[in-house]
């Protein structure tokens, strides 16, 4: 049971990319990973949590543009298994951390291509910006719920 949490962080990486790090990093610094987590000592330092915040709010703003690339080049699926790994592995516990990777990497693949279609769709109906905004809710959202969750089943 403790592998959904990096399972669910996986698939907020398919939807953004730096969010579940900038959660996972904000957590770390805060003590509210569980106990035996698998998460790097780097993430509990405050320049990284305040360097990934600003990454993912970039990501955040950038992504309303009309150049934004699509979520599924490969510099974005990139990103996105790069952050899925280390938020898996993070939210996962210390025995399982290498499962808790390739499983938020390999759902964050999987996810970046399901949203991929979910937002071309919506883009043609409601426009970019609004589903964009409606997308972000969804992730930063979930990001913060995940986090709060592994935390409280912390044994």
């Amino acid at each position: 049971m403790a592998l959904i949490h990096s399972i669910l962080m996986g698939a907020v990486a398919g939807m953004r990319a730096m969010t579940p790090l900038a959660a996972v990093t904000n957590a770390a610094r805060t003590g509210m990973l569980p106990a035996d987590n698998g998460a790097p000592r780097l993430l509990c330092n405050p320049l990284a949590s305040a360097g990934m915040l600003a990454l993912a709010g970039g990501e955040l703003l950038g992504d309303k543009m009309k150049t934004a690339p699509d979520r599924i080049v490969p510099a974005g699926m990139v990103a996105r298994v790069a952050t899925g790994m280390l938020a898996g592995a993070a939210l996962a516990p210390r025995s399982q951390r290498g499962l808790g990777a390739v499983l938020g990497a390999g759902t964050a693949v999987g996810m970046a291509y399901l949203t991929f279609n979910l937002r071309m769709r919506a883009i043609a109906r409601y426009g970019q910006k609004p589903t964009g905004a409606v997308e972000d809710a969804i992730a930063v959202g979930s990001a913060a719920l995940i986090t709060r969750c592994a935390k409280r089943s912390d044994p």
